[in-house]
């Protein structure tokens, strides 16, 4: 999670904290925006984290290799890890606080930008916004929080076009909201008005209430066998990593089932 503000309004502070070998991020709260567990950095620890790659269940491994993985909000880099890491996908991470950058590369393995990553200093919104952006992103991984944690910062109509816009055609979006909140509804009836309600589909939400919501440009969610297949392929690349695709194939369904 990463916080969204307004320029003049100041970010919060960034803490640190170690509980049995997992390091985690605050943003001058007791909220959880990220944890890595020391010994195994590249494993995805939080559960809802793991769920917004099933993203992955939509694109094939052509598309992958041949497309830009985009994250809104740098939490503690760990999709951004992952992706440049693991999936070894070129990779862009917009992030607004410069502390969390630091506190990321000093404390939860983050890269210094190179050929293959970008960690951009600047405001989601304002980057999605900007034409020069448009159809750069195979996968679009949205997890913009503050430090209160209470509802998404950007959630506009226009912010969700945006996204849509930044994507190629057959790009994913996954963005973490919370199933449980009564912004829920209202934050997926503008991205089915962006992206269209058959081209968006949820997972159900975590023990903790997050729920992950995934929309595409212009594709519907591939049929069973080929999620079947994906799912297999995913887990024997990335199954160490946690990611336990076929599970998420029990809990995909119409976002508004």
């Amino acid at each position: 999670m990463a916080p969204r503000r307004p320029a003049a309004a100041p970010l919060p502070p960034v803490a640190i904290s170690e509980y049995d070998g997992v390091r985690s991020l605050h943003l001058g709260s007791i909220w959880i925006q990220g944890s890595m567990r020391i010994a195994q950095p590249d494993r995805i620890e939080l559960e809802y984290v793991q769920r917004m790659l099933a993203a992955l269940l939509w694109v094939d491994d052509d598309a992958l290799r041949d497309g830009l993985a985009v994250h809104l909000g740098l939490g503690a880099a760990t999709l951004t890890r992952f992706t440049h890491r693991v999936l070894r996908m070129p990779t862009l991470a917009v992030e607004i606080n410069p502390a969390v950058i630091e506190a990321c590369r000093r404390s939860f393995r983050l890269p210094h930008d190179g050929p293959m990553l970008q960690v951009l200093r600047s405001d989601a919104g304002a980057w999605v916004a900007d034409a020069a952006n448009a159809g750069c992103a195979r996968l679009l991984l949205v997890d913009l929080y503050d430090h209160e944690a209470a509802a998404p910062v950007l959630d506009s109509d226009a912010f969700y076009a945006g996204c849509r816009e930044v994507l190629r055609a057959g790009g994913v979006m996954s963005v973490n909201l919370f199933g449980r909140a009564a912004s829920f509804a209202r934050s997926l009836a503008r991205i089915e008005a962006a992206f269209g309600a058959a081209h968006t589909c949820a997972l159900r939400p975590t023990r903790e209430g997050n729920q992950v919501v995934l929309a595409a440009r212009d594709a519907c969610l591939p049929d069973r066998a080929t999620l079947r297949a994906r799912a297999a392929a995913i887990e024997a690349r990335c199954g160490r990593f946690g990611l336990p695709a076929r599970k998420w194939l029990r809990m995909l369904r119409p976002a508004r089932a």
